[in-house]
């Protein structure tokens, strides 16, 4: 198996402020990882140095095969379009319906013609099953749709690493299961998953490798 992420003593700050140090922490292709700590512990942080928001302090980090240490202004829409972000809060265009939201996203990484569009759009619906909603706008479904609709949204270009930062905070119980359970079947079809969590029921109810934020360090759980 070969290594989506592999960090090597890395730290990361926020403005100027010590988040996480000493990080050692790889993902495999197909692995799915729990990320848990407490608020304010550097779940979302961690996340974020993934995909160049937050950049790397200092140490090897390496997502993909870009040098999260030296990469450049014009290589990080490359790099996320290789990955699909799940956000807790969907922030997804609210004048647009599911399926124009989707839309949007292809034209906006480059694609143009309009039967490759309808057919991806179909795709990533139908492996959600929102299909029969993607005339619907977004404050027309619940929230474990809306979060359907997000996950089909960091599906539609084929990531090789999904990162859902805590997915199921805003939803009820059998939702969040229903959502959890998706991206768990995910990665069992080969995308790799890193979700953050502070919903310890459902780490114990659908198992995976763990790792905790806690006192600025990584720690991985046995």
């Amino acid at each position: 198996m070969s290594k989506i992420i592999d960090y090597r003593k890395v730290e990361i700050e926020r403005a100027e402020r010590m988040v996480l140090h000493d990080v050692d922490f790889s993902l495999e292709a197909g692995e799915f990882c729990y990320l848990v700590g407490s608020v304010g512990s550097g779940k979302s942080s961690l996340m974020k140095s993934m995909y160049a928001e937050v950049p790397i302090a200092a140490g090897n980090a390496e997502v993909m095969g870009y040098d999260m240490s030296n990469i450049k202004r014009r290589e990080i829409p490359f790099l996320r379009r290789k990955i699909g972000i799940v956000f807790q809060d969907f922030q997804l265009l609210q004048g647009r319906s599911v399926h124009a939201n989707l839309e949007f996203v292809l034209r906006a990484t480059g694609m143009r013609n309009k039967s490759d569009i309808e057919e991806r759009v179909e795709q990533v619906l139908s492996e959600v099953d929102m299909v029969s909603k993607s005339y619907k706008m977004p404050h027309e479904l619940s929230g474990g749709e809306q979060q359907r609709v997000v996950i089909a949204r960091a599906l539609l270009n084929n990531p090789d690493l999904i990162l859902a930062d805590e997915p199921t905070g805003n939803l009820d119980p059998t939702t969040g299961y229903m959502i959890v359970n998706l991206l768990h079947q995910l990665s069992r079809e080969g995308h790799s998953v890193l979700m953050a969590t502070h919903n310890l029921q459902l780490v114990e109810d659908f198992p995976a490798r763990v790792v905790r934020c806690k006192d600025k360090l990584l720690h991985e759980e046995k």
